[in-house]
């Protein structure tokens, strides 16, 4: 390997898949194979720990943390898949940080709550024209795991190199809500942050009368009133071939609503800029509301934040129906259809960002929809179901390992739901003891049950019985792993009518 030329190895790369097993407990990933500087890199492991190795001729690069030894004649390097390694690593091998995907135009998020998806969402995204953002957490999921911004990255990283992936992933800050957490994921090398404005909207007068509505409008500065009134009070915009009215009371709450949600987002836009230069995507995020987004607020949202020359990569509204977590759309799709056709409609007139889909997995019901009427410029935001299809694969190959898991799940729940809006009713939920294992997979076809399973994660990835079997099992089953991932990964782009390629 160490002779071939950078295209020898990549058709090697090209008909490679999984790993090889090389006798006595020793593996390695045919496609992970790369040269940079002299030196041939590739991730190799024992007895399922994975690392990083380098091989050479002459010198090996400086700065990686690990063991170095000769053999055969060759230098050799044996380093941790750490962060601070992946920092050293990237420098070789560019394509292993994550890049801002502002110019692709079908994008979708891959939240990987374990560290140990990538694989399978690469294997689902690499034969379409799709760009993947592998290393995506939220605050809430951090805390939940224990894990951190940079650790999130560095398993992306070298997931995609482990697939041999070299065109590109990105990484999102989610539902972030501070500055300080946003320096926290750019320092961490995140592009993409996904600003979620609840805690500086005002939801309020979104259920006041016009009375309470002209009473707080005038306690408004000047120039606000001035401009809200001249700009948008009364008029109709028109949305390529349509037309959107805004009445004067509609433009008044708008305004009380969103003028210092607009005033941050613009504060947030000039710090990643100043951060990352023109190399960031930023998303707004306006779905974390009790109420949908009506149109005439998505369209004021939108002037606004292109007035203020912010450079929206994507914006997530609240769309009328429910997108609970894990599960299908709950609501009439015809009526949904109606509304987003409007929404697409703004996206395209003010600036051409894309509309993103949160709590996006799993809605195959609406995905044709959605990929119709956007023209597939669009992300498509996921994060729990990755963790669901460990658990299937759980189910399918250690009957025993699923059944405490599930049992524990209970004792989870109640104070998972405090932080997740879902509505299931578990009392439909069939006794698993009476279940044969072969039906097992069964449980995460079942609405309920996904739910359930889906915001428990937290409490089962830190139980200290279970979470060292978990990670054991999916460490020796990675290929089913990997497998279930993919097959539900391809359900989704497919269903978005994502082109496919070879």
């Amino acid at each position: 390997m160490l002779g071939a030329s950078e295209e020898e190895l990549a058709k090697r790369r090209a008909c490679s898949f999984g790993r090889t097993d090389a006798g006595n407990g020793l593996y390695y990933y045919p496609r992970s194979f790369f040269k940079a500087n002299g030196a041939l890199f590739f991730i190799a492991g024992a007895h399922g720990a994975k690392k990083l190795f380098g091989v050479s001729r002459s010198q090996l690069p400086a700065g990686f943390t690990g063991s170095r030894y000769s053999m055969a004649g060759l230098r050799v390097m044996e380093a941790e898949r750490s962060y601070e390694n992946y920092l050293v690593a990237k420098e070789q091998l560019p394509f292993l940080a994550p890049v801002s995907l502002r110019g692709e135009r079908t994008t979708i998020g891959c939240g990987d709550r374990l560290g140990l998806a990538g694989p399978g969402h690469i294997r689902a995204a690499r034969n379409y024209d799709i760009s993947p953002v592998l290393a995506q957490q939220s605050i809430r999921e951090l805390k939940l795991t224990g894990r951190s911004y940079p650790e999130v990255v560095k398993d992306a990283a070298f997931s995609v190199l482990e697939e041999g992936f070299d065109r590109g992933y990105g990484a999102d800050g989610d539902h972030l809500k501070t500055l300080a957490d946003i320096d926290v994921a750019v320092d961490a090398g995140m592009p993409m942050i996904t600003l979620d404005l609840t805690e500086v909207m005002n939801p309020a007068p979104g259920d006041w009368n016009e009375r309470a509505i002209e009473d707080a409008f005038a306690k408004l500065p000047e120039t606000v009133r001035a401009r809200v009134l001249s700009d948008y009070a009364g008029k109709t915009f028109n949305l390529g071939g349509d037309s959107l009215a805004i009445s004067v009371v509609e433009a008044k709450r708008c305004g009380l609503m969103y003028w210092k949600a607009l005033d941050f987002s613009s504060e947030v836009d000039n710090l990643l800029r100043s951060r990352r230069g023109d190399a960031y995507d930023l998303e707004i995020s306006i779905d974390e509301t009790t109420t949908p987004t009506i149109p005439s607020h998505h369209l004021f949202i939108a002037a606004e934040l292109k007035r203020r020359g912010v450079t929206v990569n994507s914006l997530a509204p609240r769309f009328i129906g429910e997108f609970q977590k894990g599960i299908d759309y709950i609501g009439d799709v015809a009526e949904f259809e109606r509304q987003f056709i409007v929404h697409c409609e703004i996206a395209k007139a003010y600036g051409g960002y894309k509309i993103s889909i949160h709590s996006g997995s799993d809605k195959f019901s609406v995905y044709p929809v959605i990929g119709r009427h956007t023209g597939l410029r669009v992300h498509v935001k996921t994060a729990g179901t990755s963790w669901l299809e460990a658990l299937r694969s759980t189910a399918k190959f250690d009957a025993g390992l699923f059944r405490a898991m599930f049992e524990k799940a209970y004792q989870y729940y109640p104070e998972a739901l405090k932080l997740y809006h879902i509505t299931p009713d578990l009392s439909r939920i069939p006794s698993i003891a009476g279940i044969p294992d072969d039906e097992l997979p069964g449980y995460l076809e079942r609405p309920e049950s996904r739910q359930l399973l889906h915001i428990s994660y937290g409490g089962l990835l830190t139980d200290p019985e279970l979470r060292p079997r978990f990670f054991s099992f999916l460490s020796a089953q990675e290929e089913a792993h990997y497998g279930c991932l993919q097959d539900h990964f391809r359900k989704h782009i497919e269903l978005l009518g994502v082109p496919r390629h070879d």
